[in-house]
């Protein structure tokens, strides 16, 4: 298989076999001339990753598993993103959020308006608005409730 070398902004050059690049026909939204990116997942320990642009080294967005820190997250893909993602079962996806992390991890946000979802098995990408549902582009992901409960630990 051939590897392909990537240069990142966040995690210098790395090596993929060219099977593991995605495709984004259509883009991402604002950034719809961009269609092959790749996931990096710099530490498996860490719950994050970076959806990395291969022609742009320094287009990447930090995404996670929106699952990891929202249990209860759920939305029905159309049939026209069923289509567009040819997708056959339901264990093919993958359902990432992409974060903002800012400043400081205490008010990183996911947006879980538009989710992007993966055909694992085809390689093949595509990022959803949920105009259908009650999801914003900046969920916290740790609730503040949470984070004053941390802060009076150290008190």
């Amino acid at each position: 298989m051939a590897k392909v070398q990537i240069t990142t902004a966040a995690c210098g050059a790395v090596e993929v076999e060219e099977k593991d690049i995605l495709t984004f026909p259509h883009g991402v939204p604002g950034f719809d001339n961009l269609h092959r990116f790749i996931l990096v997942q710099p530490d498996p320990e860490i719950p994050f990753s970076y959806l990395q642009a291969v022609d742009e080294p320094e287009l990447a967005f930090v995404v996670a598993n929106p699952f990891t820190f929202f249990r209860d997250y759920e939305f029905d893909l159309s049939a026209a993103d069923q289509i567009d993602l040819e997708v056959e079962r339901e264990d093919q996806l993958l359902v990432f959020v992409i974060l903002t992390i800012g400043d400081n991890l205490q008010e990183a946000t996911a947006n879980l308006f538009a989710p992007i979802v993966i055909n694992w098995e085809l390689k093949q990408g595509k990022q959803i608005a949920l105009y259908d549902a009650a999801y914003t582009t900046k969920h916290r992901l740790i609730p503040a409730d949470a984070k004053d409960v941390a802060a009076k630990g150290r008190g």
